[in-house]
């Protein structure tokens, strides 16, 4: 039974609020000398304690699926910063009134907010280059936000968006 119901709630947060990722990177990087990493020492990423636990060990699990390992002495440092925002509800009812007379005319319509405000997550994802410095690769994510979910719902929701943010990762040559 308890199968049934961890596919249910995948299920559910998958298909409640889509995860949109943008990618960038520099044209000239050669990816493939990138194979250990570590994150930044002073990261501030908005995140509370537990919740950066969470994103950090998904995102541990994703890079070593594609073959990166974290290393004491990497070639590349990650950093993450996050932000959330509220998003007002886009929908309404509006509400008119009008008359017409003759040669006379005039109305008044008010759109009334329907339902209540979305909590959305922004995380931006860096990838910067150990030896120059400089940043090679970037995701950023958007995606809802439910501040009343459980652990177990807020480490679905972080592995969903580390394997989506690094479902481009490297990126391939056109």
């Amino acid at each position: 039974m308890k199968p049934i119901k961890m596919m249910m709630l995948f299920l559910c947060i998958v298909s409640c609020a889509p995860i949109y990722v943008n990618y960038d990177y520099e044209k000239s990087t050669d990816f493939s000398k990138y194979k250990t990493y570590n994150y930044f020492s002073n990261m501030e990423t908005g995140l509370s304690e537990l919740d950066e636990k969470r994103l950090v060990k998904v995102l541990n699990n994703a890079m070593e699926a594609k073959g990166i390992v974290r290393s004491e002495t990497p070639d590349f440092l990650i950093d993450i910063k996050s932000s959330e925002y509220e998003e007002n509800s886009r929908n309404t009812v509006g509400v008119g009134v009008g008359g017409n007379g003759r040669n006379v005319g005039g109305g008044i319509s008010i759109g009334i907010p329907v339902g209540q405000s979305k909590i959305n997550r922004q995380i931006v994802i860096d990838f910067v280059d150990q030896s120059s410095n400089s940043l090679f690769w970037q995701a950023n994510s958007e995606s809802g936000f439910n501040p009343d979910a459980s652990p177990e719902e807020r480490e679905a929701r972080f592995k969903l968006i580390a394997d989506k943010i690094l479902a481009k990762y490297p990126p391939k040559k056109k």
